[in-house]
């Protein structure tokens, strides 16, 4: 026998003869894939979308859900970064409380995420103290420069429009006075602890992950018009393969400052004067007095009750607003068109076209209305009513798919994480610079991108949300809050732009009228619903399973995928009425005790992070 093997870079040519007859011939033997590991290489970035494999079952439960829950009693963190929901447990391990873990977290994601979130972002949150036994809200929107106003933007700088990128895009950012806000008040830990694992993290480096990479490749020309934001995000002005090692060490310097200085570094110190300097250099209004100034503020939640549950958002210019109206006249107009959302289920074209229908709704009286209520009355009194909710109901046709009465809309990306510790505390906390990769606009020597909120801002001086010197813009972050009988239920959320209300309502739907659990919810198909173009947009399973029944109800629809319905993140708490709540004292946080029930986390599959607990 003879064997005759010819080898090229990936494969082997393989023939054997027995007594010079040809018994065996193959090229394929000893063939392997041209990206082994799933290991990128310049003409396939991400080879592991490029394999023809069949996608697994589940042997329990809903055999499509893509994970188990996670369950913990210590303390549980659920964020969109493995990194930094680690990080935020590390913080509860160490004896800090979810305020703690919350800022933690966020700053690992202010470092690993800036395709979606920042320092130089904005933040809200929703904290339950289970102290006081209360649900409390911040907002912390950055302002518009003193000298913004329409005239600005229309006379002196010729726009029909406030921008989307550049510097002329940016109010001033939120987060650090939200994170110093947050602490303050409710933490037990202050920044040298919070914001270290971040700042390791930003010197060490850290792996590039799936869909931070495709955020990247997509704002690739958007970065290369500013040096700085190419030098720091790009190699050689080529978006960083696919698990490429990133580094950030000038973000890594202004959290170390942050740690040192706390929030004034940042408002009034040397971070301010960078802000500043490329701000103005490169032909912005924004000055040290709009930093300098800028102090974040406590709000009262906002709410309704869902089937026996109460549900809370930020109050605007948040658009939470229209998650609560959405739920409202669902609720309220069933009945009118004999419809009942959890006998027909998310198999039926009603029960999406019901849906949808609300939230045209809802989110008409969203850009009908909402703006900074510290420049404009907002009747939310009226809007979250019911009595209200029943005067839409002949608004909705179960037959004939309608056109919104007022358009509009926000793209944007953002960060939701949720915490919760031994003790309790629950926090709902979203985070944002807005657009992918924010302004495009990066500040030196710091490595951070500064955010676009100002874009949401109108130049019309008849709407509420014009422009003006120090009034915060049309925000599209929410944090989510379910409560019952006075007791915490859920902190939730889900990041994604103007999906946010419409999602949040479909998981509080899935939550209480189709029991579904706190991952099966996030793992379930969803819808998104353009104001602007009245286009109805179903993931790909749903859209194959209702594209028919839908258009022939009149709706234009559009085939997506994970990437156009936002991500999610979920804690449940299950109290165990036979334990004792925790006392939260300085004597208990050196115990190490459980709290007296189980958490419940979820995380959505559709981003890259995960729920971890302790």
């Amino acid at each position: 026998m003879k064997v005759k093997k010819s080898q090229s870079l990936h494969t082997f040519s393989v023939k054997i003869f027995i007594g010079g007859c040809l018994i065996l011939a193959s090229t394929n033997n000893f063939s392997q894939s041209s990206t082994p590991f799933g290991i990128p290489t310049s003409g396939e970035t991400n080879p592991a979308s490029l394999v023809p494999a069949a996608s697994g079952s589940r042997g329990q439960g809903w055999l499509a859900q893509g994970r188990s829950e996670v369950l913990a009693r210590h303390g549980m963190v659920a964020t969109s970064d493995p990194l930094a929901a680690q990080a935020g447990i590390e913080i509860l391990q160490r004896g800090g409380n979810a305020i703690d873990a919350a800022v933690a977290a966020a700053a690992v994601l202010d470092v690993t995420s800036q395709n979606d979130t920042g320092i130089a972002g904005d933040l809200f949150a929703l904290v339950w103290s289970a102290k006081d036994k209360q649900l409390y809200a911040l907002n912390s929107a950055g302002w518009a420069p003193t000298k913004w106003t329409p005239e600005y933007f229309k006379n002196e700088l010729g726009l029909e429009r406030v921008p989307s990128a550049g510097v002329n895009a940016a109010t001033v950012p939120g987060a650090v006075s939200g994170y110093d806000a947050l602490l303050t008040r409710f933490g037990t830990l202050g920044f040298p602890e919070t914001l270290e694992r971040a700042a390791k993290i930003a010197e060490e480096g850290w792996g590039q992950a799936e869909r931070r990479h495709r955020d990247l490749v997509s704002v690739q020309t958007k970065l290369l018009e500013d040096p700085d934001s190419s030098s720091v995000f790009l190699k050689d002005k080529n978006v960083p393969a696919l698990y490429d090692l990133i580094r950030n060490p000038g973000l890594a310097d202004a959290l170390r400052l942050i740690q040192q200085e706390g929030r004034d570094a940042f408002y009034k110190g040397a971070i301010a004067d960078a802000i500043i300097k490329k701000i103005q250099d490169e032909g912005g209004v924004m000055d040290h007095s709009d930093l300098a100034e800028f102090e974040s503020e406590w709000v009262t939640p906002i709410q309704t009750n869902y089937h026996g549950y109460d549900i809370f958002q930020l109050p605007p210019p948040g658009q939470g607003f229209a998650a609560l109206e959405m739920l409202n006249i669902l609720e309220v107009c069933a009945p009118a068109h004999g419809v009942n959302l959890s006998d027909l289920g998310p198999s039926n074209p009603k029960y999406w076209h019901f849906l949808v229908e609300a939230k045209k709704i809802a989110y008409s009286d969203l850009h009908a209305y909402n703006a900074d209520p510290l420049f404009v009355e907002i009747p939310l009194q009226t809007l979250l009513s019911k009595s209200y909710a029943q005067t839409l109901c002949n608004r909705i046709d179960m037959n004939v798919a309608a056109e919104p009465s007022i358009k509009g809309g926000l793209d944007g990306g953002t960060i939701y994480l949720a915490t919760a510790d031994r003790w309790g505390n629950m926090v709902s906390f979203v985070h944002s610079v807005f657009s992918v990769y924010g302004s495009g606009i990066t500040i030196p020597p710091y490595g951070m991108v500064l955010h676009n909120r100002g874009t949401a801002f109108s130049l019309d001086p008849s709407h509420p949300n014009v422009v003006a010197p120090r009034k915060r813009p049309f925000h599209s972050i929410i944090a989510g809050f379910i409560s019952k009988d006075n007791k915490p239920l859920m902190a939730f959320g889900n990041m994604g732009g103007s999906v946010q209300p419409e999602t949040h309502a479909q998981h509080v739907i899935n939550l209480i009228d189709n029991g579904m659990n706190v991952q099966m919810t996030t793992d379930a198909a969803r819808f998104t619903h353009s104001q602007r173009s009245n286009r109805l947009s179903l993931e790909d399973n749903l859209y194959h399973l209702m594209a028919q029944p839908l258009q022939a109800l009149g709706h234009d629809l559009r085939l997506v995928n994970g990437s156009s319905v936002g991500g999610y993140q979920g804690i449940l708490f299950t109290q165990d009425e036979t334990l004792p709540q925790p006392i939260y004292d300085a004597e208990s946080i050196a115990d190490d005790h459980p709290v007296n029930g189980v958490y419940r986390g979820g995380s959505d599959h559709r981003k890259d992070g995960q729920a971890v607990g302790w």
